[in-house]
């Protein structure tokens, strides 16, 4: 029979599922946002929706002076068009710091304003390799690549009929597959299996019929690729705000995919001494498997809610992922692991 906790990690893996299935590069997150609104209204929440776009959640919670928020953010890496090439394919720019090394050969889907969604394949400019004597040797970039659209277009023309324009969003297949062995493998694991985790985090909650004492609120964000994703609409009372966001995994870091992370510095600077200090004291006495590391290349939502202008502490922890920003990949430990940091952090 299953524990309470593993129950809610399954829950959790259904939904991570779920959202990552909904396109949402960022600047196009209603889709995932209103999956969002209503996963929360199903567990009994009142969610709203920022003028923004993002999706806040009144958890409950005895204390409103003291309140705290856990962040995670919806918004994914993407791309739009920003030119029609005359052979009909289609020049983009990235939304977000997709990497084209990690899109090439990935198929995508073209999002019209008025006229549907078109299939393609974001390649290298003359990709077969059997008549491109410099395949090796180009340095993968923006624009030494094309969308090869899956359409029967030769030229700009072509492609404007189809009611393809500039501006339209190019969003990039999740390829999401778990395995036997509890590993997820999924693009834009950053940051929805934190999406995921906040969703079963309040499952639990009302679940379990546990009154927080600090009144709570989860914060799903947008616009987190691009830098202002927590820059507003926390409310008032709120002293904490924790990202929730994908725990770093590679060389010269402690975590793995199945340890929940615990940042004490990324490159805006140390995370708040005292919360850095209180996760790692309920790790210890809960027998959490975790790290505490220092990321090298990062920025939170919570570091943008800092510089914002918002007086208050500030935390991040998330489930290892390794491959950010590519073909990334977790494990259900990790899942586990960073929900009962939560558990017994937050009560």
């Amino acid at each position: 029979m299953k524990t309470n906790t593993e129950k809610y990690v399954d829950y959790i893996m259904e939904k991570t599922t779920e959202v990552l299935a909904i396109d949402s590069p960022t600047g196009y997150t209603r889709n995932a946002a209103e999956y969002v609104v209503k996963e929360y209204e199903k567990l009994g929440y009142k969610p709203v929706m920022t003028v923004k776009g993002g999706v806040l959640v009144d958890i409950g919670g005895k204390n409103k002076d003291d309140g705290v928020v856990l962040a995670a953010h919806i918004d994914t890496l993407g791309a739009i068009v920003c030119e029609i090439k005359s052979n009909g394919n289609l020049k983009v720019s990235p939304l977000g710091g997709m990497n084209p090394n990690n899109a090439e050969a990935e198929n995508c889907r073209i999002v019209t304003r008025f006229n549907g969604i078109y299939q393609g394949t974001f390649q290298l400019n003359n990709a077969s390799i059997h008549v491109n004597k410099d395949y090796n040797d180009t340095k993968r970039g923006y624009g030494e690549m094309e969308v090869v659209l899956d359409e029967k277009v030769s030229s700009k023309e072509d492609t404007e009929k189809l009611g393809i324009m500039v501006g339209d969003i190019v969003c990039f297949d999740p390829r999401t597959t778990i395995t036997e062995s509890g590993y997820i493998k999924s693009r834009f694991l950053d940051d929805k299996l934190s999406v995921g985790i906040l969703l079963g985090y309040a499952k639990y909650l009302k679940e379990e019929g546990i009154e927080l004492e600090n009144r709570m609120y989860h914060y799903i964000t947008v616009y987190e690729e691009v830098g202002h994703g927590g820059a507003a609409s926390i409310p008032d009372g709120v002293k904490e705000v924790i990202s929730v966001d994908m725990g770093c995994v590679g060389d010269g870091l402690g975590c793995t995919e199945r340890q929940v992370s615990i940042c004490a510095k990324d490159s805006a600077g140390p995370y708040n001494y005292d919360v850095v200090t209180n996760m790692i004291k309920a790790a210890k006495d809960n027998d959490i498997d975790f790290a505490v590391d220092v990321y090298p290349f990062y920025g939170s939502d919570v570091d943008v809610t800092l510089g914002a202008g918002f007086d208050i502490r500030h935390g991040l922890i998330g489930a290892g992922v390794y491959a950010s920003h590519g073909y990334e990949r977790s494990h259900r430990d990790g899942v586990e692991n960073t929900l009962r940091l939560l558990m017994n952090y937050c009560k």
